[in-house]
């Protein structure tokens, strides 16, 4: 990796693209099911354009990152230590780890919180090929009646549902889309 490949793909103006970033992150685990542009961050390959602007956002050097599968290259290691300072975990110390479905699973790797405090949870960002507000439903808190989405494993999400208040969320990027699904998210198949 070139040093201007390391350097380069930040956020260009850092306090303004973050707060659109952040707003957009919020937005869509308050309201599970939509589907929202999330930009500013130029990754390296294989990281989508929507999981490198949430590692940017979210992720600082007080924040374990696990990189799962094809997601752990040299190239996004040195990109994040530049651009973010988060240290590099395993999956049961992350707080946020990024991959593939396959790569990523199974959930029960990862930290779901304790009675006392379920916030000490782990945040996966799931890469996906595309993200469609189709196949299964989705009840929950912010959702007005129901909300489609397409995710990765229904039965899993559903697993993950029923520990609520313990459990995983979940950001769902491609390219420069995200949406999310926490915890709190009731999720049915395709009906």
């Amino acid at each position: 990796m070139s040093a201007q490949t390391l350097f380069s793909g930040g956020f260009g103006n850092a306090p303004l693209d973050a707060a659109h970033a952040f707003r957009a992150a919020m937005t869509v685990m308050a309201r599970p099911g939509e589907i929202r542009e999330l930009t500013g961050a130029e990754p390296p390959a294989p990281l989508s354009v929507a999981a490198g602007t949430l590692l940017l956002t979210l992720c600082d050097p007080e924040t374990g990152i696990h990189l799962a599968g094809e997601a752990d290259t040299a190239e996004v290691r040195q990109w994040l230590a530049f651009h973010t300072g988060a240290p590099l975990v395993t999956a049961a110390e992350a707080d946020f780890a990024v991959g593939r479905w396959q790569a990523l699973a199974p959930l029960d790797t990862y930290r779901m919180g304790t009675p006392e405090y379920p916030d000490r949870s782990a945040t996966l960002i799931v890469e996906c090929d595309a993200l469609a507000q189709s196949g299964a439903v989705l009840r929950g808190p912010g959702i007005r009646e129901r909300a489609r989405l397409s995710v990765p494993d229904v039965p899993a999400m559903q697993a993950n549902a029923a520990l609520y208040p313990l459990g995983c969320d979940f950001f769902l990027t491609s390219g420069a889309q995200v949406a999310a699904l926490p915890r709190s998210t009731q999720v049915m198949a395709e009906v």
